[in-house]
């Protein structure tokens, strides 16, 4: 998707194209906003604060130092550390974002897949449960929002050593509590 012409014109001062901009990326921030917090009104507040703020602030983006999804992905993750700080969260049940109830690729139906389904579900939330915000923050950013190494370091604020730091760390956790087999399983069925 070529969103170049339409930031343009929004820094031009054009409320459609800002408009457009808005509805493009509403559900992306939404989702990766759920994903770092676990509450679903949380969520909506930090994204409609982060693309608030970001269409307010076009003028600020500059492309030729990243693409519009990463300088917003970096303002939505600005915008859900500081929700959290000032909000004490239990933990956070990451398997909203990922929709692990709703779109489980079965593609073998049948009870035993359905049984394998929701263990594997149950062990997924107590897992990603565990992780530090800063692993479980890698962790979205890569599986879910399928940013790059260098777009993670830029969103997360480390270089992109610590972040492919970070999600080896978080990763390795997962399978730690997870196992091989159900990661692998994970990998190809949840996080595509």
């Amino acid at each position: 998707m070529d969103d170049a012409p339409l930031i343009r014109q929004a820094q031009a001062g054009d409320k459609r194209a800002a408009r457009q901009l808005f509805d493009m990326y509403q559900l992306r921030t939404y989702r990766l906003a759920l994903g770092l917090l676990g509450d679903a009104a949380d969520a909506e507040e930090v994204a409609q604060d982060a693309l608030t703020y970001a269409l307010i602030n076009i003028y600020r983006y500059k492309p030729e130092l990243s693409s519009f999804s990463t300088w917003l992905h970096t303002i939505t993750v600005s915008r859900a550390r500081d929700k959290r700080r000032r909000k004490v969260l239990p933990s956070i049940p990451l398997t909203q974002w990922l929709g692990v109830g709703n779109q489980l690729r079965d593609h073998s139906p049948g009870p035993e897949a359905h049984c394998m389904r929701r263990e594997v579900e149950h062990n997924l939330m107590i897992a990603l449960d565990q992780l530090s915000p800063k692993l479980r923050e890698a962790i979205v950013l890569r599986f879910y929002a399928d940013c790059t190494y260098k777009e993670m370091g830029e969103i997360m604020g480390c270089s992109l050593n610590t972040a492919r730091s970070r999600l080896r760390l978080g990763i390795e956790k997962l399978r730690d509590q997870l196992g091989d087999e159900k990661l692998r399983w994970l990998a190809t069925e949840t996080i595509r």
